[in-house]
C-alpha cells in the first residue's frame, strides 16, 4: 500500500506528458517523447533516470535539463525524474559543489590543491587562473558525475527491492493472519 501511495504522490509532483512535450526545449525531441517507457515508474526506469540525471547534474554545461532529457530518451529512463534530478545543482548548491569538484579534480590529477580556497572562490579568481582551475573542475565534475550516477542507480535499485520485499512480507503476514483467523 505504501508503494502505491508513493507512486501516486510522485505522479502528482511530476509534470504530465503534455507539459513536457510542450516545453520549449524538449519539444525538439518530437515523437520520441511519445514512448510510454519514458513515463513509467518501474525499478529500471527510475534507477536509470536517477543515474542520467545525477550524471548531468555534475556537468558544468548549460542546458543540463535538455541533456538529461536526451539521456533519458536514449536510455529509456523516466523522463521527468531524469530532468528533475539535474536540479541538484541549482544557484544555491553550485558554488559548494563546484568547489568540491575542484578539490576532487586536483586530487585525481595529483595536483596540490592550493590554487583557490573557499573564501577566494569567486568568478574573478576562476577567470584569472582559468586553465588550471577548469581542468581540475572538469575532471572533478566528470568523476563526481560518474560516481553519483553509479551510486544513484544502485541505491534506487536496492531501495526499490527493499520496498518490494517489505510489501511482499506484509502480504504474506496478512495471508497467514487471515488463514489463522478462519
Amino acid at each position: 500500500m505504501a508503494h502505491r501511495a508513493f507512486k501516486r504522490r510522485l505522479h502528482r509532483i511530476l509534470p504530465d506528458h503534455e507539459k513536457m512535450r510542450e516545453h520549449r526545449y524538449l519539444r525538439h525531441f518530437g515523437h520520441l517523447l511519445a514512448r510510454p517507457t519514458l513515463w513509467h515508474l518501474n525499478r529500471r526506469n527510475v534507477a536509470t533516470a536517477f543515474a542520467v540525471g545525477l550524471f548531468f547534474a555534475f556537468m558544468p554545461v548549460p542546458f543540463q535539463m535538455v541533456l538529461a532529457a536526451g539521456g533519458a530518451i536514449y536510455f529509456n529512463a523516466n523522463l521527468p525524474i531524469s530532468v528533475a534530478m539535474v536540479w541538484l545543482t541549482n544557484p544555491l548548491t553550485i558554488p559548494p559543489i563546484f568547489y568540491f569538484t575542484y578539490i576532487l579534480g586536483n586530487w585525481v590529477l595529483g595536483n596540490p590543491s592550493g590554487h583557490l580556497s573557499m573564501d577566494s572562490f569567486s568568478w574573478d579568481a576562476i577567470y584569472s587562473g582559468l586553465p588550471a582551475v577548469m581542468q581540475a573542475v572538469l575532471v572533478g565534475c566528470l568523476f563526481s558525475g560518474v560516481v553519483a550516477a553509479i551510486v544513484g542507480y544502485i541505491g534506487i535499485r536496492v531501495l526499490w527491492r527493499i520496498m518490494v520485499l517489505r510489501r511482499w512480507r506484509r502480504r504474506q503476514q496478512a495471508r497467514r493472519a487471515a488463514v489463522a483467523a478462519a
